[in-house]
C-alpha cells in the first residue's frame, strides 16, 4: 500500500505541472500521428505529385512542395513514424539489456561486476556516432540498422544507474528478510528489488527516446540511416541543396518537427524525474 501511494503522489504531483502535461499531450499527438500513419490511414500517398516543383508554403500545401511536387506536410508526418518508430525500437532494445546487466553487476558484485563495467566503460570510451556508423556500416544501410545500432549503445548510461542503485538496496532490510524467509538470488533480485528502481528505468526511458530521434536524424543525414522513405534527416539532407535556391520550407518544416518533440520529451523526463525520484522528493 506504501508503495501505491508513493507512486499516486508522484502522478498527482506530475498532473498538476502545467508544463509537464502539455509536453506530455504533444508526445501523444506525435504518437498518435505515428500510429495513423503506420496503419495507413494518412500519408499513406507521400511519394503522390501534388503540384509544381518547389511551390512555397500556401493554404492548399501548408509546407509547400519539394523538388519532386511531392507534399512536405505529408513527409513530416510520414518522418514522425519513423522517428517515434526508433525512439521505440531503440528503448525496447537498450531497456532490457541495461536493466539486466546493471541488475546483476550490482546485486553479484565481483568478478560478475568486473566485467560488466569493463564492458559499459568500453562501449562509453567510444565516441557514440563514430559508434553507431561502425554498426550500421556493418549491418547496411536501412532502418533496421539504426534500430539495432542505437539499441545496442544506448543501454550504458541505464545500466550504470541500475547497478549502483542495486548496489544500495541489496543491503537494505527488507531484502535479507526476503532472503531470510527463503527468497533466491532470482527472487530477491527481480521481485523485491528490481520494482523500487522502476523510476529510473522510466525516467531514461524518456531522455532515451529524445536521444534516439536525434541519432537517427544525423543517420540519416549522412546517408547511413532510412533509405527510400522521408525521415526528419533524409529531408535535412534534400535541404541543403534547396537553401541557395531560396527554398527553406522544408528544411523548417523538418527542424520544427524535430524541435518540438525533442523539446517535449526533454521537459517530460524533468517533470517525472522531479515527481519520481525519491532524492528529490520536497524539493
Amino acid at each position: 500500500m506504501k508503495t501505491n501511494s508513493l507512486w499516486k503522489d508522484s502522478f498527482k504531483q506530475l498532473a498538476r505541472d502545467k508544463i509537464s502535461l502539455i509536453s506530455l499531450l504533444i508526445v501523444l499527438f506525435y504518437a498518435l500521428v505515428a500510429i495513423l500513419s503506420a496503419t495507413g490511414i494518412i500519408a499513406a500517398d507521400w511519394s503522390k505529385e501534388v503540384g509544381g516543383s518547389n511551390l512555397p508554403p500556401s493554404f492548399e500545401h501548408f509546407f509547400g512542395t519539394d523538388f519532386l511536387g511531392r507534399s512536405v506536410f505529408i513527409k513530416l508526418i510520414r518522418g514522425t513514424q519513423i522517428a517515434m518508430s526508433v525512439g521505440l525500437a531503440t528503448s525496447l532494445i537498450a531497456i532490457p539489456i541495461g536493466v539486466v546487466l546493471g541488475a546483476v553487476a550490482g546485486y553479484f558484485g565481483g568478478w560478475v561486476d568486473d566485467l560488466i563495467t569493463w564492458l559499459y566503460t568500453t562501449f562509453s570510451s567510444i565516441p557514440n556516432i563514430m559508434l553507431l556508423i561502425a554498426i550500421t556500416m556493418i549491418l547496411g544501410k536501412g532502418l533496421f540498422a539504426v534500430y539495432v545500432a542505437l539499441g545496442a549503445t544506448s543501454w550504458v548510461n541505464l545500466c550504470r544507474l541500475i547497478r549502483g542503485e542495486v548496489m544500495k538496496h541489496k543491503e537494505r532490510e527488507y531484502v535479507q528478510a526476503a532472503g531470510a524467509i527463503g527468497g533466491g538470488h532470482f527472487r530477491k533480485l527481480f521481485i523485491h528489488i528490481l520494482p523500487n528502481v522502476t523510476h529510473i528505468v522510466i525516467i531514461n526511458t524518456s531522455l532515451q527516446f529524445q536521444v534516439a530521434i536525434k541519432s537517427e536524424v544525423i543517420l540519416s543525414y549522412l546517408g547511413l540511416g532510412v533509405q527510400g522513405e522521408p525521415s526528419w534527416g533524409t529531408m535535412i539532407d534534400d535541404a541543403k541543396l534547396e537553401l541557395a535556391k531560396g527554398v527553406w520550407w522544408q528544411l523548417a518544416g523538418a527542424t520544427l518537427a524535430m524541435f518540438f518533440i525533442v523539446l517535449a520529451f526533454n521537459m517530460l523526463g524533468d517533470a517525472l524525474r522531479d515527481s519520481l525520484d525519491p532524492k528529490l522528493k520536497g524539493k
